[in-house]
């Protein structure tokens, strides 16, 4: 360990920790002296560069994709402990925000918002490093416009990232990054330029020299050091959060000159490689900005464009990862071979759709597999979208015949080597079909309308159709868009947007949660929302819950008392109120305030609107009935009529997942879950729509569980014991540890001794639970639906609900029945018993579609309607009506009833 000035320790790279220095010793000479001790402690050699461009040429035939992927991990776990961490879906955890995953960061927000579950593992990370799946396409971060067009923009690729989470910072990260790219994968250093943060008045930020210094320390020229502004290199998570100067990496493809004006210039020779952020900041609400209190490096680098470095390429498109994938595509189309052509050098735009289709069926593929489908709404319309680009290119320019893009997801998977399941061919059949039937369309709307944007907004909005295919459709058919005119309409909408969003309530910022820490303020213990029990009649009992007020929050700040009408947050020292998570919906009630009464020696009462997590805190809205102050002594109630009926209806989804998984195959996946006091949600992965008798007998197998009043067992396991249970089905979440198990009929510690024990419906779950089945009472499916191709949404009641939605069902049964008899007697109805009748079945189909009932009955029940309806005004009828009358009044009203009744 070298004695540095200044430094706080220095160790090797072995030791875990390679650097950290005080904030007020961070002067250039001492920053360089730890940078020359550090490059010593690393053993950097400063290799000459034609040694280094040499090693490269050697390189590029022994670069792969996933060599170049491995060395990565292993050179942060191996040589500066990282934690390897795996990549997480495409589909967001919990983050409304976001339609994909679009960083390497998304999945440890939670740490950097500090709303990290403290029992979870992801409390603990430290170092981090793994390769992330990313999409984007929509949202703020969207390359879908720019891919085909150049040779280095995607919708999916992979981010290579490490983190820091208050360990190392600038000094540390840059010499890491440095090192691995010089040193490891020998990428010459004079072919490399860096960009650090050049200040912003305005924001009354300085320029980031600490980050300047760094670079010329380890060794980079001057001229390659280079400022730019808050576009280019200050990084923020969105409009408030975590936030901080950038540095990046560029790296210039053509070499033997100086590139520095063609850093951030959009020049195809020279990219940007590597991004290093620095968070030292948080956006606040008002736009200002507050120094975090823990500092932390978020790191990401493009697996595809670092590949292209080390393979010598100048395209993405050229490198391993694509070309298998633009050979199968030439080998199943009707085109020329890629040549890798752009631009007006493109003639007929060939090459842009080789890139287009490889491109989107990698974006397709890996999204299908984690559980987006393309859809209506949020990321399955983005993903539609995708699709019927792809299909576009492949079929109208490439000349691919139908299904020629599922064809090519087996190539995807190997390439990938990541597991990726291969999708039905349905989609790209079904849209090749309805693009013949859009164009048709499109034409005849525009030219009614004579408006191209009001068509093509309509196509995109309504119908996901991508702008920039409509905008080709109609440049083949020498006709534009207006762009102008689509721009206004999408503004328009978005007002609309805006304009009915809901608030969503209180959120504490970063500033409080560490001001809790700083104070020793404990996470609330909110197990006693479990303390509830069953009584011999079968009602539950809650007890009240005595807390202390530990800390108020109001107007984005910790306050030490609220007055009568005033809207905060409230954090106690414990409390029984279950906080939203999980599906479960937050609980209801109120407390007291002990020695505040009224006149008549009532209790004045409190009433809580809403419970939300924040850090391990349980934050409960409210607003105040009287002054309230930190150290106040209070008394918590829950509403106990909406705590059961959650219960209930909780346990009756896991009943209902375990019934599907049985009946349906072990295929069947959870996709979502949502459990109010009315009604409970639950969406699943399955191929089709179920039957009505796959209906009926899930409905008999929950029936069965509930009439047997198994006992509900919860029980606290350590998480790799809770992940040996035979049967667990857990859903794509970070999980506390230890991890509470909930078991119907058997103890987790049962099935954990004798794997060998009856299957039985088990699952990892934070939520409020019956103590009985019996409870559930009675259980009604009365909606099921494909929300997208291949993911289903169930709506199910219980008890009393549920027996009403019975008895409706027989209502309506008896009077389908009465209809039906009524219109067999008549054989030869007049025109007059003909509507009336029909009126009568049409108002009954409404009513059949309306009601709550059990959706099995209401598909018999629509059946049977459709078959009466059909039978009224058969082709035999109409005409022997006709035979039977001359008035051409008649005549008139008969012609439509038998054009329906041919239809």
């Amino acid at each position: 360990q070298p004695a540095v000035p200044g430094a706080d320790w220095l160790f090797s790279p072995s030791s875990a920790v390679i650097g950290r220095f005080s904030p007020s010793s961070r002067s250039p000479a001492n920053m360089a002296a730890c940078v020359r001790a550090l490059r010593g402690c690393a053993r950097l050699p400063v290799s000459a560069s034609s040694r280094r461009c040499s090693a490269l040429s050697r390189a590029r035939g022994q670069y792969t994709s996933q060599k170049v992927r491995r060395t990565f991990i292993e050179f942060f776990t191996e040589q500066h402990r990282h934690r390897a961490v795996p990549s997480a879906p495409v589909r967001p955890r919990g983050d409304p925000s976001l339609l994909f995953v679009n960083a390497g960061m998304n999945q440890f927000k939670p740490i950097l918002l500090g709303c990290a579950d403290p029992r979870s593992e992801m409390a603990s990370y430290q170092r981090v490093v793994n390769s992330q799946k990313c999409v984007r396409a929509g949202g703020k971060h969207n390359d879908l416009d720019d891919v085909g067009r150049d040779v280095y923009h995607h919708t999916f690729f992979e981010m290579l990232g490490n983190w820091s989470f208050g360990d190392y910072f600038k000094v540390e990260a840059c010499a890491m990054a440095w090192h691995l790219l010089t040193e490891v994968y020998e990428i010459p250093a004079e072919r490399l330029y860096v960009s650090y943060f050049s200040g912003d008045a305005a924001s009354g930020l300085p320029a980031d020299e600490e980050t300047r210094h760094i670079w010329l320390s380890l060794g980079l020229r001057p001229d390659h050091v280079l400022p730019f502004g808050m576009k280019d290199n200050f990084w923020e998570m969105g409009e408030t959060g975590p936030c901080g100067p950038c540095t990046e990496i560029h790296y210039d493809h053509v070499g033997t000159r100086n590139a520095a004006a063609l850093v951030n210039a959009d020049s195809p020779d020279v990219v940007e490689i590597w991004n290093l952020v620095f968070m030292q900041y948080n956006r606040e609400g008002d736009g200002g900005l507050r120094a975090l209190p823990q500092c932390s490096v978020d790191t990401g680098m493009g697996l595809e464009r670092l590949l292209t470095v080390l393979q010598g390429k100048r395209s993405n498109y050229d490198t391993d990862l694509f070309t298998p994938l633009l050979s199968a595509i030439h080998q199943c189309s009707r085109a020329p071979a890629y040549s890798g052509r752009t631009e007006q050098t493109d003639a007929g735009r060939v090459d842009m759709a080789y890139r287009v289709v490889a491109d989107h069926v990698r974006t397709l593929s890996v999204c299908i597999a984690d559980g987006v489908y393309p859809g209506m709404t949020g990321a399955e319309l983005v993903l539609r979208r995708i699709l019927r680009r792809a299909v576009r290119f492949s079929t109208e320019v490439l000349h691919a015949p139908e299904g020629a893009l599922a064809s090519l997801v087996p190539t995807v998977a190997h390439i990938l080597v990541s597991g990726v399941s291969v999708p039905q061919s349905s989609h790209p059949v079904q849209f090749t079909v309805a693009t013949r039937w859009l164009l048709a369309i499109c034409f005849k709307l525009y030219c009614w309308s004579r408006s191209t944007a009001a068509v093509a907004w309509s196509l995109h909005r309504n119908l996901g159709f991508p702008l920039d295919l409509i905008d080709l459709m109609l440049e083949e058919r020498n006709m534009a868009v207006d762009k102008h005119g689509v721009e206004q309409l999408a503004a328009e909408q978005e007002q609309v947007s805006e304009g009915g969003a809901e608030e969503r309530g209180l959120h504490m910022d970063l500033q409080s949660l560490a001001e809790l820490q700083s104070r020793g303020v404990p996470h609330t213990n909110d197990s006693p929302k479990y303390s509830y029990s069953l009584q011999h009649n079968g009602t539950y009992v809650f007890s009240p819950c005595r807390a202390s007020v530990l800390a108020l929050y109001c107007n984005q700040s910790l306050v030490s008392e609220v007055s009568e009408g005033q809207r905060c947050g409230m954090v106690l020292d414990q409390t029984c109120f279950y906080a939203e998570q999980g599906g479960q919906m937050h609980d209801q009630g109120y407390f007291t305030k002990d020695g505040l009464q009224t006149y008549v020696f009532q209790d004045v009462l409190f009433p809580v609107e809403c419970v939300r997590l924040a850090g391990g805190y349980v934050v409960h809205e409210i607003t105040a009935a009287e002054t309230l102050r930190t150290g106040d002594q209070i008394q918590l109630h829950v509403d106990e009529t909406q705590r059961l009926a959650c219960m209930v209806k909780h346990t009756a989804t896991h009943v209902l997942n375990f019934a599907l998984r049985e009946l349906l195959g072990s295929g069947v996946v959870q996709r979502g879950s949502h459990v109010t006091a009315d009604r409970l949600r639950f969406d699943f992965s399955y191929k089709a729509s179920l039957n009505v008798s796959q209906l009926q007998e899930v409905e008999r197998m929950v029936q069965d569980i509930i009439h047997q009043n198994d006992v509900v067992h919860m029980q606290e396991v350590p998480l790799a014991r809770a992940n040996q249970i035979a049967g667990l089905r857990t859903v794509d979440e970070v999980y506390p540890d230890p991890v509470r198990v909930v078991s119907v009929g058997v103890a987790a510690s049962e099935l954990l001794s004798n794997q060998k024990h009856k299957h039985t419906s088990v699952e990892l779950c934070c939520g409020t639970h019956l103590l009985q089945t019996g409870g559930i009472g009675d259980f009604v499916i009365v909606s099921e639906r494909q929300m997208v191709k291949g993911i289903s949404r169930i709506i199910a009641v219980t008890g009393e609900d549920a027996k009403q939605a019975r008895e409706a069902g027989q209502v309506l049964l008896q009077e389908v029945e009465a209809l039906t008899a009524r219109i067999a007697t008549d054989h030869t109805p007049s025109l007059a018993t003909a509507q009336r009748l029909s009126k009568e079945v049409g108002l009954l189909t409404d009513a059949v579609e309306s009601t709550p009932i059990p959706q099995w009955q209401r598909r018999d029940l629509q059946t049977r309607l459709k078959a009466l309806q059909r039978s009224m005004w058969t082709p035999c009828h109409l005409l022997v009506h006709w035979t039977r009358t001359c008035h051409i009044s008649e005549y008139v009203l008969m012609v439509p009833l038998y054009i329906k009744c041919l239809v």
